[in-house]
């Protein structure tokens, strides 16, 4: 089974229409045969642009609840190793980007794996690293 880096740029992107494109719908559809593996922080930030969005009225509270019960569903797994704070401050100095963001290339390179972003700065990374987009 393949597995790859998930960030949350691509995770939000299947809960707003607006924010979704081909390689967002290609990464959902790719749970078939694969699972993603994402860092701890993933779950704080899928929570914070719900919560937002609910304050902004972009999606009501029964569709945050409802795109949380699907999520969880996905084969997605929470890597919780705990000992990468070093690691991730590194990352963010030396390629400065912010911690969020160096979590998930901390990540990836740990485990080897391709990383799924629509984060532009965070994609000029990985090309540097070595690290391929999934």
């Amino acid at each position: 089974m393949n597995k790859f880096v998930l960030d949350c740029s691509v995770t939000m992107g299947w809960c707003f229409r607006e924010e979704s494109d081909s390689y967002v719908a290609k990464i959902l559809y790719s749970f078939e045969d694969a699972e993603a593996v994402v860092p701890f922080l993933w779950c704080y930030e899928v929570c914070n642009v719900l919560t937002l969005a609910e304050r902004k009225k972009r999606i009501s509270t029964t569709e945050a609840t409802r795109f949380l019960s699907i999520i969880t569903e996905l084969p997605i797994i929470i890597d919780e190793k705990s000992d990468v704070m070093k690691d991730i401050l590194v990352l963010a100095r030396h390629h400065e980007i912010s911690a969020y963001d160096a979590a998930y290339l901390e990540l990836a390179l740990r485990l080897g794996l391709p990383l799924a972003t629509l984060d532009r700065g965070l994609t000029a990374v990985l090309e540097k690293t070595g690290i391929k987009k999934y």
